[in-house]
């Protein structure tokens, strides 16, 4: 690794990627390097503005995630509610995103990257598309010309007959949507023909958001386990192997928040790039969203102080990841420094407050009736969902 100038990436939006100095490559992405040409270094307020915008843009899918995560618990539709990430699904998580990153080293190893990034990009540009609009959606619905009629559609896919029909996808939209979805696509046709970093963050910031809003924790052990798990993953496919920097080279995908360090010189023509993984804002940014609804006790007391204090240390801890990645100039699992510093300081504060045990209690939220937190509560049925506006997509 320390041979490596390039950061590493994994292989779903929502594992942990690495925070590194993106170097060498040009505006798709794609490997540039030249024996020839000397070493591209940033200057201190390109580092500057690159590190403080991608912490920036870090933030910004946790706070506002959150916030519409407490609206969508709010929701009676069960079609509407979370998924919940149980003590169980957390600890198979790294076993599952290793398996994952390692089957992806082989598919570059032995296939043509070329063709293996095609597909991806195919796949996601579905899902950057419908990621993308159901964070639109909300934006959308307050800024519609109100004299504008709304007209209702539905996308129904059946299987069988009769008694034997079962519901396949039954997508609801209205005219709303159908502008998101249209606004989407624009940018998806963008960043697949130009792979172009804004288009990335675009959807990146949504899949983030996202990730956020839908996935919940059942409790905090739960999250103590998913962030543990995770933090041993990272340090390993970093530190005690190549796959993850081979995959990083080689993955083409909007799973990152990238900024350019070269902004100044360049523009948006840019092509020096620092990135931020999505999974080191998703994974944290759940434990964080299960902070703002804590044991019943301090509720009593004050509903959001976890929140706000799990909020800091993620800003402490990626932080620090990017000071020790500047002073060492190599590459940083952010995780390292993220999960002791999101399970730390809540720790340290639940203990000020004589509520350690409540903390870590058997606690679901939906088991608190207070009108300041959202009642959440596991879906009826299995089936994942993916809301869009007042339309529904569900997968059978």
């Amino acid at each position: 690794m320390a041979d490596v100038d390039q950061g590493s990436v994994l292989p779903s939006e929502s594992s942990p990627l690495i925070l590194d100095g993106l170097n060498s490559t040009d505006s798709n992405g794609t490997d540039a390097v030249n024996a020839t040409v000397a070493k591209f270094v940033a200057t201190p307020e390109g580092t500057a503005l690159a590190y403080g915008s991608l912490v920036f843009m870090a933030l910004l899918p946790i706070f506002f995630g959150a916030l519409r995560s407490v609206n969508c618990g709010k929701s009676k539709n069960s079609s509407d509610m979370p998924e919940t990430i149980t003590g169980r699904d957390a600890a198979r998580f790294p076993i599952i995103a290793s398996c994952t990153l390692f089957g992806l080293y082989l598919f570059f190893k032995i296939f043509s990257q070329e063709y293996i990034n095609l597909l991806l990009s195919m796949y996601f540009f579905v899902l950057g598309i419908l990621a993308l609009s159901h964070t639109m959606s909300p934006f959308m619905n307050r800024i519609f010309p109100a004299n504008i009629p709304i007209k209702q559609y539905q996308l129904l896919f059946t299987q069988g007959s009769g008694e034997t029909k079962e519901e396949i996808v039954n997508y609801e939209f209205d005219t709303k949507d159908m502008i998101c979805l249209v606004i989407s696509t624009v940018v998806g046709v963008w960043y697949i023909l130009k792979k172009h970093w804004i288009a990335n963050n675009l959807f990146g910031l949504a899949f983030a958001l996202n990730g956020v809003e839908l996935l919940h924790l059942n409790n905090v052990s739960t999250g103590c386990i998913l962030l543990g798990g995770l933090f041993v993953y990272d340090v390993f496919w970093v530190f005690g192997t190549n796959v993850m920097v081979t995959v990083a080279k080689s993955f083409e995908a909007p799973i990152k928040l990238v900024f350019p360090q070269d902004l100044f010189e360049k523009g948006l023509g840019a092509n020096q790039f620092a990135m931020l993984g999505l999974g080191d804002i998703v994974i944290p940014g759940n434990c964080l969203m299960f902070s703002l609804y804590p044991a019943p006790s301090s509720l009593k007391k004050n509903t959001r102080t976890y929140f706000y204090t799990s909020f800091l240390a993620y800003i402490f801890g990626l932080g620090m990841t990017i000071w020790v990645m500047h002073t060492f100039k190599h590459a940083q699992p952010a995780l390292l420094y993220l999960v002791p510093a999101c399970i730390g300081f809540p720790v340290v504060v639940a203990l000020l407050k004589g509520e350690l045990t409540e903390m870590f209690s058997d606690y679901l939220p939906d088991q608190d009736p207070s009108p300041s937190v959202a009642q959440f509560g596991r879906a009826a049925s299995s089936r994942k969902s993916l809301k869009k506006g007042h339309g529904v997509l569900r997968v059978h």
